[in-house]
């Protein structure tokens, strides 16, 4: 019984000191600063003084750009096949009407670098993803893709459809095919694109996902299709975005406008642009983009909200 006691304390005591350098570890990885992660862990400290361009496309999908267009970053593809100018009474533009034209107006920019960044694979945000990179890369644009590693390298993922679709997924997805996965990153050009979780579905059964890209000086948060989920404040901690592109459709498939509000408040974000809205009939109409807003003036005053119409155009300044 005393040799029992002997081990019981000693063990106690292991357990102790292995506690009390947990907690000496994690006063160093708080910095005496209080924080869990030190400022900025995402790449820097807040990026300040950068311009981006932004052009909703209507749907889910964004034209990214330096204001001189050497620089082209597009969040999901679904150019010509998007259904979400419609309910805007807005006509689509020629340059999104067919893929040779999309591939000769984004030709025409001649830009040093375009990346197009793949969410995930449902229709509204990946319809034409295929396509418009065969498109693009026929017409000699210098163009890279990147997405979650596992939906872009696997068998079973979208292997299968750059064969067919005549790519070669070592040479335009990002680090040599292989993609990347949550805390990865993926660099084409001046632009870099890190992979954030999003809480939703997808077609392949490979997780969905968001992105921290930075452009023209500037981070911008592109959500894809999610819920409102906690972790985003820690993405606004180690991430420090300046724009969140956020998702408001609510329906059966995202966060509504007034959870977006909150997703953009908890990542501490100065601007905030609406999309996934009004483009088909289980989601909200036009009224989501103005919701959004009020939910945002009630919620974090001080984020600058910019709600488009599709084809608009904003400069953008952080």
């Amino acid at each position: 019984m005393i040799r029992a006691k002997v081990v019981t304390r000693r063990e106690m005591l292991q357990g102790m000191l292995a506690l009390g350098g947990a907690f000496a570890l994690g006063g160093c990885a708080m910095g005496g600063g209080g924080s869990p992660l030190a400022a900025g862990t995402g790449g820097s400290a807040r990026l300040s003084g950068g311009r981006v361009s932004v052009k909703w496309l209507g749907g889910g999908i964004v034209e990214l750009a330096t204001p001189d267009y050497k620089q082209i970053a597009f969040g999901d593809a679904w150019f010509w096949s998007n259904a979400g100018w419609t309910r805007f009474n807005v006509p689509k533009p020629a340059e999104y009407s067919s893929k040779e034209a999309f591939a000769q107006y984004v030709k025409g920019k001649n830009a040093e670098a375009v990346f197009v960044l793949l969410t995930h694979d449902h229709g509204d945000h990946a319809g034409d993803y295929m396509d418009a990179l065969k498109a693009l890369s026929d017409a000699g644009v210098p163009v890279m893709t990147t997405g979650q590693s596992d939906l872009m390298r696997a068998p079973t993922g979208l292997v299968p459809d750059f064969q067919k679709a005549g790519l070669t997924p070592a040479k335009i997805v990002s680090n040599g095919g292989a993609g990347m996965n949550f805390g990865g990153t993926s660099k084409h050009g001046a632009m870099t694109a890190r992979l954030v979780p999003a809480v939703h579905s997808t077609l392949h059964s490979f997780p969905a996902a968001g992105f921290m890209l930075d452009i023209g000086g500037t981070r911008v948060y592109i959500s894809g299709d999610t819920d409102l989920f906690g972790e985003m404040k820690t993405l606004g901690e180690r991430y420090q975005p300046n724009l969140g592109i956020v998702c408001v459709g609510d329906g059966p498939f995202t966060m509504n406008p007034e959870e977006a509000a909150r997703a953009c408040q908890w990542l501490g974000v100065s601007h905030a642009i609406p999309v996934h809205y009004a483009h088909n009939p289980a989601v909200r109409g036009i009224e989501a983009g103005e919701e959004f807003r009020k939910a945002m003036a009630a919620i974090a005053p001080s984020v600058r909200i910019t709600v488009m119409k599709p084809g608009e155009t904003r400069l953008i300044q952080t």
